[in-house]
């Protein structure tokens, strides 16, 4: 391809009737699935060949058609109504808006240019906009920049389309069929991301897939386990495949720090954060909310971090993440966030506002989904100085109808925790004692699926112990509270059963002194880690809730993070380059038996694929559990066959010991052999090597063990 000069682009604007003064270069951006022959300079391009385009071109330029024409004293006030219907969708460039002008009558062309900062706002420019009626003359037709290219390369002779054959799509669920009913999990470390298989049969896991620089942040699942997420400066994409990971699609996002899949994998938010030009300005925040299979941007969020900073803090700038909280189960059919005395909830039918205004709450400043249903718990703290109390309520979608409410007295803080199925709601309160120097904490235990929903107030028995951590048995009825303000606290566990009422909250068991400050539950239940991070160096506790004993206890020394996978057969600890020694992870079996150690240098990610639900019916999975060892056999007789292999590379290592040890041996009885004649010449002739061929015999050896040599004066007188 020719390279084009800037005089040939200076030509091509003046024909096109451009004023290249007023574009910025460094914004221009190639239209999607164009490269005109050019490489990117962009990592993901340089390091491997279908790497990751940037788009470019005019892609943020639109053309506004059918304006009035004016003469240069209305000039300006035409400018300026554009200029106020366009800004209020996006930041319009400094001399971003050209209205060309007739050369001979001076007045307008009856169209204009207006050029934004991204390519999302033009498109948003145009989809909200083409067809807007300013008068009954004058309605817009608004276009992009670069359609008008893609409309001049259309043949004049109509010519058929081509009919391409069919290609069915790759099976992306392929990995759920493995034999072995292995699980994946993916790994960062260093420049590369890898996929395995866990295999701890063979003691270690298999390579699926690797590669180089495949992300430039971090790699994230699908909730189903589908997809696989990575994050570049041009945006996100995910990646899949039956025996490989291809690219499946991407997702254009400038600058993308943070991503979300909706529980349902059916769409993708992906976010930014932008510096304000102006430094008196807050930076500007772009959420865009996508189809994940087609790539089609559904709803875009654009506004100054203000505006998405209520609720709490934990993502970029000050941004709660994520900004949006999926409800509806996996149907995806509606997504919140949380504003100033305000819930804004949306459907995804039109991904607009449900009855078109939001949920208007004062002072609200939490809110959470239940997992399963669309029902939204939400926290109101106490108002004019504790004259209106705290509360906790629980609102329906789509109807908006308060389905119960509990007003909360001295409260200090509140946290929410949804049990896995929806069936309870615990709400953790901490409350001001009477002098108000100092707090304790109880539990309201809502039952949301009994009628009326009742609540149950619990407290510890000792009401003033700091609540360290609290998690659900996953869609079960246990939970496990870790309190104490000691160094080694104590951990309960409850039902929401009793022996004899079902209905009311009983204590299992308490354990004292533990070294554990997190609680992981098994996703299957029944199981839980009691683990010790940080100030516990990675002390770990394998707990049967059924049984109430303990299983095995472990050290993972300076573990990071840890997670199970999502049958709850093994659990993952890993050593994460928040620590610069020790670093790469350990898989261990459910019952607290260590399987086997990876080291990984500058390790930064593990992360275990997730499972869809099952498809069985629930009579099938009981007929399944009823008729258990019909179906063990065949995983029996391919563990016997595991254990002879195990057994039979056992042998096979022993054996290649031995003929080690018996080549070491042959080395050196012939080196023996070969230097006999040296070591008789060192003997003295003598020829043997036995020592019992030897006599032992007695030699007196004489010694001078000093001469010295005396002067003695001689004596005339004493001879005489």
């Amino acid at each position: 391809m020719a390279e084009v000069s800037m005089a040939d682009i200076e030509a091509t604007a003046l024909r096109l009737g451009i004023d290249i003064s007023s574009v910025d270069l460094d914004s221009i951006q190639r239209p999607p699935g164009e490269d005109f022959g050019i490489k990117s300079d962009d990592d993901e391009d340089l390091y491997q060949e279908d790497g990751f385009e940037m788009e470019a071109g005019f892609g943020n330029v639109i053309v506004v058609d059918n304006l009035p024409v004016v003469p240069p004293e209305k000039f300006e006030k035409l400018e300026n109504v554009i200029r106020k219907i366009y800004s209020q969708i996006g930041v319009i460039r400094d001399g971003g808006l050209w209205m060309p002008v007739n050369p001979e009558s001076q007045k307008t062309l009856g169209y204009c240019f207006i050029e934004y900062n991204t390519p999302q706002e033009a498109e948003l420019a145009k989809e909200k906009t083409n067809g807007y009626k300013l008068d009954k003359s004058h309605i817009f037709i608004v276009n992009l920049f670069d359609d008008f290219e893609k409309y001049m390369k259309v043949p004049d002779e109509w010519t058929p389309a081509e009919i391409k054959p069919y290609v069915p799509g790759e099976n992306l669920h392929q990995w759920l069929t493995d034999e072995k009913a292995r699980d994946q999990f993916v790994i960062r470390a260093a420049t590369f991301s890898e996929v395995f298989w866990n295999d701890p049969r063979q003691m270690m896991p298999e390579l699926v897939y690797r590669r180089q620089y495949w992300t430039e942040g971090f790699v994230q699942w699908s909730p189903l386990g589908t997809y696989l997420a990575t994050v570049h400066r041009q945006g996100a994409a995910v990646w899949g495949g039956a025996t490989t990971f291809n690219r499946l699609m991407r997702y254009p996002h400038p600058q993308v720090k943070l991503i979300d899949f909706s529980p349902g994998e059916k769409y993708l938010v992906t976010y930014s954060s932008h510096e304000p030009n102006n430094p008196r300005d807050t930076h500007r925040v772009v959420l865009n909310i996508f189809d994940v299979r087609t790539g089609k941007v559904m709803r875009d969020f654009k506004g100054n971090v203000d505006e998405f900073t209520t609720g709490g803090s934990g993502g970029v700038s000050g941004v709660s993440w994520p900004v949006f909280r999926w409800g509806g189960g996996k149907e995806d059919k509606y997504f919140a966030r949380i504003g100033k005395n305000m819930i804004s909830v949306y459907e995804t039918e039109t991904f607009t506002l449900i009855d078109k205004k939001s949920m208007k709450v004062e002072s609200v400043v939490d809110f959470s989904w239940s997992p399963t249903d669309p029902i939204i718990s939400l926290f109101v703290p106490e108002l004019g100085g504790g004259n209106q109390p705290a509360r906790v309520s629980l609102v329906q979608i789509p109807g908006k109808e308060e389905l119960r409410q509990k007003n909360l007295f001295s409260v200090s803080d509140c946290k929410m925790y949804w049990q896995g199925n929806g069936e309870y709601l615990a709400v953790k309160v901490d409350r001001y004692t009477k002098t108000k120097k100092s707090t304790y904490t109880g539990f309201e235990l809502f039952r949301i699926k009994e009628r009326d929903i009742p609540i149950e107030v619990l407290e510890l028995e000792n009401k003033n112990d700091k609540i360290v951590a609290f998690a659900w048995e996953p869609k079960g009825h246990r939970f496990a509270v870790i309190h104490g303000d000691g160094p080694r606290p104590d951990v309960s566990f409850y039902s929401m059963r009793s022996a004899q009422n079902t209905g009311r909250v009983s204590k299992l068991v308490t354990l004292k002194s533990k070294q554990a400050n997190t609680l992981y539950w098994s996703p299957g239940g029944r199981f839980i880690l009691l683990a010790g991070l940080k100030g516990f160096n990675g002390q770990l506790e394998f707990y049967n809730v059924d049984e109430l004993e303990t299983m095995a206890t472990g050290e993972h020394f300076m573990a990071t993070d840890i997670e199970w996978d999502p049958t709850g057969r093994y659990v993952a600890t890993a050593v994460t380059s928040v620590h610069e020694m020790e670093n790469g992870f350990h898989i261990w079996s459910f019952t607290g038996k260590l399987l086997y150690r990876i080291p990984k240098d500058h390790f930064y990610q593990f992360l275990w694929r997730p499972r869809p639900p099952s498809l069985l019916t629930p009579e099938k999975e009981e007929e399944i559990w009823k008729n258990l060892k019909k179906y063990s056999k065949k995983y029996e007789a391919e563990d016997q066959d595991v254990s002879l292999q195990l057994s039979e590379q056992d042998r096979k290592k022993r054996k290649l010991l031995q003929e080690e040890w018996d080549s070491w041996v042959e080395k050196w009885k012939r080196l023996h052999d070969e230097e006999r004649e040296m070591r008789q010449w060192l003997r003295d002739g003598e020829a043997s090597d036995e020592e019992e061929e030897y006599e032992a015999k007695e030699v007196e050896v004489e010694e001078v063990l000093d001469v010295k040599e005396e002067v003695v004066p001689f004596d005339l007188d004493q001879m005489e």
